[in-house]
């Protein structure tokens, strides 16, 4: 071996962010002139640069490199104990390698994001918002969950109500509203409320929503009724107050058809007629029973009836169930397919479906939805060129499924798609596959404006997908 090496220090701690040094010491000491290259390797090999990365030493001379380390602040920098290692290669022995090896310690930090999905709920008797938590520290996030409103008007159920999300995960938290009392007549009345996310040691975070809780009967249906009711009441009061006095003839005039039907005295009876002798009936005819003919009208067939599959269950068979729950509002509901042809189970607007999960990606879409002036989507995904392509738009009406991405059990991915809306705002958020990261939530307005969900990278596709339709 003709090298001899030192780091100083061997282990180092940095901070999430910002950056630390350590001094890389070489001698050569051979007896010719050699070159030597340094490179990183490990796990902290995209953080680490070699300041020079190639150093020319004489014999017995010593040279230093300085090595940067720069660990930025997101969820891949763990904390703790990182090893890490520089490979140096020498030009005239390019066999010898040497692998000096060291320990970089990187602090912990906590950092969190909470958003309600939608913002916005309404209902009669309750709302079902979900709580999104982002951990984007570098550590585990233990939180628990609490809400309260200005007036008390509302009551809170939530699940659950503590959780431990890992380092670049997020947990979702299903919330359910009820209002203390309920406007039986009457107009929609907003009720702002908080949902407190505490964690350890520090304030708790706030994150603000609305409640929007309608009437169970509309105001003009209220006063129908009480002037129908005066109404009755009125009439009811008159009847007594001004009872007609009602006569019949009834007996007068039957007593005066019996006189005139009266048969005279002098009226002899006829006798009756000696019946005749009846005639034979023919003997009845016997009924086939439903057992002939194999089954009585059953074809021909006589077999047993075969196995009918049962219907697919498509993006418009969950909105007619969600439009029959709720009928006042918009939905939208979706469906996913998968490389290899599977099919997601359909979900609608608060449900996340196929979100936060690493799978297999997304090839097509069908959806749905209700009450927004009909829908029209068109699919983004990969192109073996390289350049992605953006396949026709497919318009439809409500109520009315539409599909979307290439055909095939092993089409091209999805990247992204665009969609539009002809009232209210389309919102969403993504997931992508190969960082296996979700986007921020984003809403835009109606036709003609549309909304563009995903990337533009041919080589990050989607396999996660959260809509809803926002409306108040």
């Amino acid at each position: 071996m003709s090298l001899w090496t030192s780091l100083e220090p061997a282990s180092a701690t940095v901070e999430p962010g910002s950056s630390t040094r350590v001094r890389l010491r070489v001698r050569n000491t051979g007896d010719v002139v050699d070159e030597y290259r340094f490179e990183p390797v490990g796990d902290l090999a995209p953080w680490t640069v070699a300041e020079p990365a190639v150093l020319r030493l004489y014999p017995g001379t010593t040279g230093t490199v300085e090595l940067t380390f720069s660990p930025p602040r997101t969820p891949d920098a763990t904390a703790g104990p990182n090893p890490y290692a520089v490979r140096i290669t020498p030009t005239e022995h390019p066999d010898a390698v040497t692998v000096p090896e060291g320990n970089l310690t990187i602090l912990p930090f906590t950092e969190m994001r909470a958003e309600l999905v939608p913002p916005t709920v309404a209902g009669r008797f309750r709302g079902r918002p979900r709580l999104a938590v982002d951990n984007l520290g570098n550590t585990k996030l233990t939180t628990s969950m609490s809400g309260e409103d200005t007036g008390d008007h509302l009551s809170y159920e939530i699940r659950p109500g503590n959780a431990q999300i890992e380092p670049g995960r997020a947990q979702f938290v299903d919330l359910t509203l009820r209002p203390k009392r309920i406007i039986w007549f009457g107009s929609k009345e907003q009720h702002p409320f908080k949902v407190a996310v505490q964690r350890a040691g520090v304030s708790p975070e706030a994150v603000d929503g609305t409640y929007v809780q309608r009437g169970f009967l509309p105001r003009w249906l209220a006063t129908f009724l009480g002037i129908l009711l005066a109404l009755v009441l009125a009439f009811v009061m008159f009847w007594f107050a001004h009872k007609p006095n009602v006569t019949t003839r009834a007996e007068e005039q039957m007593e005066q058809v019996g006189s005139s039907l009266a048969p005279s005295p002098s009226a002899q009876p006829s006798l009756p007629a000696q019946p005749s002798a009846p005639a034979e009936s023919p003997p009845a005819q016997p009924q086939p029973s439903q057992s002939q003919n194999g089954g009585g009208g059953g074809g021909g067939g006589g077999g047993e009836p075969k196995e009918s599959k049962p219907p697919v269950e498509t993006a418009a068979t969950a909105l007619h169930r969600k439009v029959k729950e709720d009928p006042d509002a918009p939905h939208i509901c979706y469906r996913l397919r998968f490389e290899g042809g599977k099919w997601s189970k359909p979900v609608c607007e608060n449900t996340l479906g196929a979100f936060d999960r690493t799978g297999p990606p997304i090839t097509g879409m069908n959806i749905a939805a209700s009450s927004v002036d009909g829908i029209s989507a068109q699919a983004h995904v990969t192109d073996p060129s390289g350049t992605p392509k953006w396949l026709p738009w497919t318009p439809v009406r409500d109520n009315q499924d539409i599909y979307i991405g290439a055909g095939g059990d092993y089409p091209p991915f999805m990247i992204g798609l665009n969609i539009t809306v002809g009232k209210f705002e389309i919102c969403h958020v993504a997931h992508f596959h190969v960082t296996n990261s979700r986007g921020d939530l984003v809403c835009d307005k109606a036709r003609p404006e549309s909304l563009f969900i995903g990337t533009n990278d041919n080589s990050k596709s989607i396999d996660g997908m959260f809509l809803y339709i926002k409306y108040v």
